[in-house]
């Protein structure tokens, strides 16, 4: 940043006679105090707009202060030219091209415009005021002043603020919201798909359970996503349009003739496609609003519960993840790569909830006809679609990292269904030092044959140890250092290895090398 932007040194007023240490004095002095440092990535106080930035720009067209102020222009503008197509008595003389012309006003609003209606706004101290005078500008402009006064025709400053911001709300979630959700909910049901023959042990209470497909796990998290998802597109995007108290009395006294209940309707349901609530007072009831948050809470909830489950099988080596050349997974400890995408999901995720909370239990509730504290949250609905858009980004970034273990898998069936052998042998648990005994126990006894479970002790795969049991030592795939039953392909692999280390250690035996010394290598 330029000194030109910010201001030069700012002596204290303190006189350096006063100041207990000249020094310190001397170094304050030479400091540079910025008081009107530029907004920037680094400079925001929110990593919405700051860090995160790149993510949330979208937003902006939807949430910002400039988009706001043109959600209103749009409504007013639509709702002249609904005056007109009635029409009023006084505009019945603007034709189709003037539509156009007034449309232009908002389809091109520029950040000029919006700082005039800022400008206004200093005079008015009313933001919505403002917007009505910056249109009367332009319909003066326009060669329209002569009808500029039914701008705002009969309303009341909820009745824009109303439609506008709903209307964000609704373009938002299908430009933004909805394709990332659904982004996500594909990667999902493409990792259903892709290892839904792939076994996993299964974990109740944190414990080891019956086995599971791990692509029905993800199967679990598509199938409820898109069970809200329904719920959510089916939520209608409600508006109030009805004058001062929701009564259309301007309206009624001005045009008594007019079924103005008729024409809002029209005009808020297919002209803005939303849903008119009928019955209002000055505000929205936001009953809708409240709904369509604590539906999206539901979708950020369940995604925490995928974010958790993620990391934690990523902590069981069930995946391991790949990064990008030059990428650091651990500033301390390089070895490593940190499930951090989905840390930073749940994270963003939780904040978004709060927020999305906060919304559905204050919009509902108002004083008698209305108070102002709607209007101060509303301003906020940015922030947690915001947040929700950087985890469920940070949450597909971290799915296309994953790279599934299949040996962690096979490993951990493997020890459940070696425990599952012994405790079917009569073995109390799975601690060695208790196992060894009982083993050796059946072995002096031998009352029930010989132990064959001895298998799972020198390192057989269990499948093996139980197919060699139950078909009493019959009907195997076929032979190498035992009798296999199970994989044989991953079998047959290990024999390989087997036999080139034999080969090994007799080459080793042949050349003289003692037999303590080949106990050492093992």
């Amino acid at each position: 940043m330029s000194d030109t932007s910010s201001r030069n040194l700012r002596t204290p007023e303190i006189p350096p006679s006063k100041f207990p240490n000249p020094r310190f004095f001397a170094y304050l002095c030479r400091i540079k105090i910025r008081h009107d440092m530029l907004l920037s990535n680094l400079t925001a106080i929110s990593p919405v707009d700051g860090r995160y930035r790149k993510v949330t720009e979208r937003l902006a067209d939807y949430f910002s202060e400039y988009a706001l102020i043109r959600y209103r222009v749009r409504v007013e503008v639509e709702y002249f030219i609904a005056l007109c197509e009635l029409p009023l008595p006084e505009l019945k003389g603007i034709g189709t091209t003037a539509f156009e012309r007034l449309r232009g006003l908002y389809r091109d609003f520029s950040t000029a415009d919006a700082e005039r209606v800022k400008e206004i706004e200093r005079t008015t101290n009313h933001d919505v005021k403002a917007v009505e005078y910056l249109l009367k500008e332009k319909m003066d402009a326009l060669g329209l002043g002569a009808c500029k006064e039914f701008v705002h025709f009969g309303l009341t400053s909820q009745d824009i603020n109303n439609t506008a911001i709903p209307l964000s709300l609704r373009e938002a979630m299908t430009g933004v919201y909805y394709p990332v959700v659904e982004e996500v909910r594909d990667a999902l049901a493409s990792f259903a798909e892709q290892w839904r023959e792939v076994p996993m042990l299964a974990r109740t209470h944190g414990q080891p359970a019956s086995p599971t497909s791990l692509g029905k796990e993800f199967s679990v998290f598509v199938e409820r996503l898109e069970k809200q998802l329904f719920m959510l597109h089916d939520i209608a995007v409600p508006a109030k349009f009805g004058g001062a108290t929701g009564n259309f009395n301007a309206h009624r006294a001005a045009y008594p003739e007019i079924d103005w209940v008729a024409f809002a309707n029209r005009f808020v349901n297919e002209t803005l496609g939303l849903c008119r609530s009928q019955y209002t007072t000055q505000i929205e009831h936001y009953d809708n609003l409240a709904a369509i948050f604590d539906n999206m809470k539901r979708i950020d909830t369940i995604l925490i519960v995928l974010s958790r489950d993620m990391w934690t099988y990523i902590a069981m080596e069930y995946f391991k993840q790949q990064i990008k050349a030059g990428e650091v997974g651990s500033s301390a400890m390089p070895h490593k790569v940190n499930p951090i995408d989905f840390e930073n999901a749940e994270g963003n995720f939780g904040i978004a909830n709060a927020v999305f909370e906060h919304l559905a239990s204050k919009l509902p509730v108002s004083r008698l006809q209305r108070d102002l504290t709607d209007s101060t949250v509303l301003r906020n609905i940015g922030v947690p679609m915001a947040h929700a858009v950087i985890a469920l980004q940070s949450l597909l970034k971290g799915l296309n990292k994953v790279i599934l273990n299949p040996e962690a898998l096979a490993r951990d069936l493997a020890c459940e269904d070696a425990a599952c052998l012994l405790n079917g042998s009569g073995y109390d648990g799975t601690e060695p030092s208790g196992c060894l005994r009982c083993l050796m126990d059946r072995l002096q006894c031998q009352k029930d044959g010989f132990p064959h479970e001895i298998g799972l002790f020198l390192g057989y795969p269990p499948e093996d140890v139980r197919g060699f049991i139950e078909n009493e030592t019959r009907n195997y795939k076929f032979t190498g250092y035992w009798k296999v039953y199970g994989d044989e392909e991953r079998s047959r692999a290990l024999f390989d290895k087997f036999e080139r280390c034999t080969r090994c250690y007799l080459a080793s035996w042949a050349c003289g090398t003692g037999v303590e010394r080949l106990a050492l290598a093992v």
